[in-house]
């Protein structure tokens, strides 16, 4: 039997619909002991993570091993000064260090604050800063101990530094002083209601926010793997997803371990569709989900059969309807759209017992209470568009709703005026009780899977000698869902010309993420602006050559 029903409570229809979800969990749950070192002890030969990459290495771990390496990680972080409630930076992309690692973090009652490898040295100032960040574990790749180094220079702040796989100048290697380490560790007392998890996500304005997540988050992710990804007991699930964001949360570890499931790792830089589908059949994935952009590559390049692949789904962004039918005809697998955001789990879903519909959200998870309500927070009958919001149970308790923004009160009691928490985002639902994506109520760009705030673009495109005025706006993309484009008001001296534009667009690859990188800019004589000032994206949008 599955370790997740210990925690719950749930009804299924003749179909294996979910129709209600009540989670039940001690004041004291904790993943790392509760999940992962139960499922040790109960059957230690487990198979737990599969990991390979692309210079043909591989690892197997049972539950057995997660839980040894992880109490060896534990005594490693707590003799390096790490406790409850200590922030704890992880840039760890696809090794399988990061599940050790988290597993590791949280034992101590640490928050871990997963980041992507992407980020710059500018990047890591702002969180180390923000965060508070009192140790940071990191890939010897990409630059990034270097990266760190530069940021700890240019901030007041001080960090213990681990370093996997190789020796780095100015970090303890972490392998190593494991293999020292103890291979027990006691439970150390730790609550529910504790922040374990730090994720920092794009906004529209000013810099990225924090969101926290309590102990409780990894019980929500119960419906985002057993009822949306269909992930099952013994089977090998594979999310394509980076640990530096949250969609790993979703799909490489918390909800999947507790239905029983390996998670399947695939180590890579550059994205090969040959390659995905050559790991999914040789190791008999039976789960996978994906972001569109990836079913877009693998669709251009011709899906080859995959015979174990029993399920298939994505999210991030709009998914084109061409895409969704070509996969299907060459699989005969449909892919069930989700959605949710960084401060939630899934909140609505194509989901098991039901026919999925292309282009659909699906339905509300029975894990929460959603409506679709007006700008006055009136519901809003079938047919008209609202902004979809979460109204809360009499308990008040949501878990796998974030906690709060990391030092920021107001931002947070904004989110949830009225009692209920608003998303932001804007859908509508059909005659038949589907829901479907309308738009966003602010301007997050979703390029490739990923959310970009526009402030980060044009914070440094202002620094350009070239750059008088500018608006970062996303416009519809064949391969990514949406490209970055930056509409500018030329500086005096300088001409709205190929040279010009390459100048601009040199400069911001090299100060920016390769995911934030601009793809197109329009030169303009002037931005148009609301009465107060402020940059009418919409009007940008809706004239914007395409």
């Amino acid at each position: 039997m599955s370790i997740y029903k210990q925690f719950c409570h749930e009804i299924v229809d003749e179909n294996g619909a979910l129709q209600r979800i009540a989670l039940d969990y001690p004041d004291d749950f904790n993943f790392a002991y509760d999940v992962v070192d139960a499922i040790a002890q109960q059957t230690p030969d487990k198979r737990a993570l599969v990991w390979c990459n692309t210079e043909n290495k591989e690892h197997i771990f049972t539950f057995a091993d997660i839980s040894r390496l992880s109490n060896q990680a534990a005594n490693v972080f707590h003799s390096g000064g790490i406790g409850r409630g200590d922030r704890v930076m992880v840039v760890l992309k696809r090794h399988y260090e990061y599940w050790i690692t988290a597993i590791a973090l949280h034992k101590l009652g640490a928050v871990m604050i997963p980041a992507t490898h992407m980020l710059t040295a500018e990047d890591f100032v702002y969180r180390i800063n923000a965060a508070k960040a009192k140790a940071i574990v990191c890939t010897p790749q990409d630059e990034i101990p270097q990266k760190i180094l530069q940021a700890l220079k240019e901030t007041a702040h001080s960090c213990k530094l681990w370093c996997v796989q190789e020796q780095v100048e100015g970090f303890e290697t972490l392998n190593e002083a494991m293999c020292r380490a103890d291979e027990t560790f006691p439970r150390q007392p730790t609550l529910a209601t504790d922040p374990m998890l730090l994720y920092f996500t794009s906004g529209t304005t000013g810099q990225p926010k924090g969101v926290i997540h309590d102990f409780s988050y990894p019980l929500a992710h119960i419906v985002t793997a057993k009822y949306w990804q269909q992930a099952e007991e013994d089977g090998l699930h594979l999310t394509v997803a980076e640990t530096g964001w949250a969609k790993a949360s979703w799909g490489k570890l918390y909800g999947q371990w507790l239905v029983g499931c390996s998670v399947m790792v695939y180590d890579f830089d550059n994205f090969d569709p040959k390659q995905l589908t050559t790991i999914i059949n040789k190791y008999g994935v039976t789960s996978f989900c994906a972001p569109p952009t990836v079913y877009r590559y693998l669709v251009r390049k011709g899906v080859p059969a995959m015979p174990t692949l029993r399920h298939a789904t994505t999210a991030g962004e709009m998914l084109a309807p061409e895409v969704f039918r070509k996969f299907t005809e060459k699989t005969g697998i449909d892919l069930c759209e989700g959605y949710g955001q960084t401060e939630t789990v899934l909140l609505m879903g194509n989901l098991k017992g039901m026919q999925p519909v292309e282009g659909s959200m699906g339905v509300p998870s029975p894990l929460y209470r959603i409506e679709l309500r007006d700008k006055s927070g009136k519901p809003v009958p079938a047919g008209e568009i609202g902004e979809v919001v979460i109204i809360p149970p009499e308990t008040g308790r949501l878990p796998g709703v974030f906690c709060g923004y990391l030092d920021n009160e107001e931002q947070y009691r904004h989110v949830w005026r009225g009692g209920v928490y608003h998303t932001g985002d804007a859908a509508w639902q059909d005659e038949n009780g589907l829901f479907w994506f309308h738009g966003r109520f602010d301007d997050i760009i979703k390029t490739s899977g990923f959310r970009v705030g526009p402030y980060e673009i044009e914070h440094v495109l202002m620094e350009h000698p070239a750059v008088a005025e500018c608006s970062v706006i996303g416009v519809p993309d064949a391969l990514r869902g949406q490209a970055i484009k930056a509409v500018i008001v030329p500086a005096a001296g300088y001409q709205p010309c190929f040279q010009t534009e390459q100048e601009i667009k040199n400069y911001c690859s090299s100060h920016l993420a390769e995911y934030k990188w601009v793809r197109s800019i329009e030169f303009v004589n002037e931005l148009p602006k609301t009465i107060s000032g402020k940059v009418r994206r919409t009007l940008l949008k809706e004239n914007s050559p395409v």
